[in-house]
């Protein structure tokens, strides 16, 4: 039996890396996926890759940091399928530098983009959800939400927002039957972390050292674990985060 069947799921930033990888886990459990991109052009190519195997699926460009572009999401789910089940806050962008240098443009874009953003595309989910009386919000977040790294000041601040942003949500909406979780991955092999290899002073080697596992995360793991919990079998979670991260969080050692 799918997990998903007839549910409608809305995925940020999902034309590439876990967002993409999440949409397509959905889609073959029987879910209709909104794939968004700020790109019409990628969201469209991944959109051809799922129908290809049978998936439900439309493209919707949006700037997630745009309030109205989440809006327009939520409504895009509503017209095209009939409702809103499910909405993964997954897009994010990084900025690696020091904190004395780290231009403040480019701090506040951080927060915009994974903080903000991540409000205003829950409150369009919540905005369909609550008066439905059902409904999961996944919020993306990262093992930077729970611990700190030198020059991640703007990451770091979004991701440990993330986290409180998902607690309150949860708090305010759990007896409209809609849960609110926050899923943690640590180091999953992606094109942006391989931009943030070349700012951020180190390689995989390092990654793979510091895991207790010895590897990098795969997509694929982040999307089994993104399934169970807007999945029924994780009826009862809410307000909580769940790491995937290979022991990192873990680890305390030299």
């Amino acid at each position: 039996m799918q997990r998903l069947t007839d549910r409608v799921a809305v995925v940020t930033g999902s034309s590439t890396g876990i967002g993409r990888a999440i949409a397509e886990r959905f889609g073959r459990e029987g879910a209709k996926v909104v794939i968004n991109s700020r790109e019409l052009r990628r969201a469209q190519e991944a959109v051809d890759a799922l129908r290809a195997e049978g998936i439900s699926a439309i493209a919707v460009e949006g700037d997630i940091s745009r309030p109205e572009d989440s809006e327009r999401l939520a409504q895009a789910a509503v017209t095209e399928f009939g409702g809103l089940d499910i909405w993964v806050n997954n897009a994010g962008i990084n900025a690696i530098a020091p904190s004395l240098e780290l231009d403040y443009r480019d701090f506040l874009r951080v927060i915009e983009v994974n903080l903000a953003g991540c409000f205003a595309g829950s409150q369009a989910a919540g905005r369909v959800m609550v008066p439905q009386g059902h409904g999961v919000i996944l919020q993306i977040g990262s093992i930077f939400g729970e611990v700190g790294m030198p020059m991640r000041a703007a990451y770091c601040s979004a991701k440990h927002g993330l986290l409180g942003l998902t607690k309150v949500l949860s708090n305010e909406w759990a007896r409209s039957g809609v849960r609110v979780v926050c899923l943690d991955p640590a180091y999953i092999r992606t094109d942006l972390d391989v931009q943030d290899q070349a700012t951020g002073s180190y390689d995989d080697a390092d990654v793979e050292r510091r895991t207790p596992m010895g590897r990098y995360g795969t997509l694929d793991e982040v999307a089994g674990v993104a399934l169970f919990l807007c999945s029924d079998d994780a009826g009862y979670v809410t307000g909580s985060r769940v790491t995937v991260d290979g022991g990192w969080m873990g680890y305390g050692g030299w």
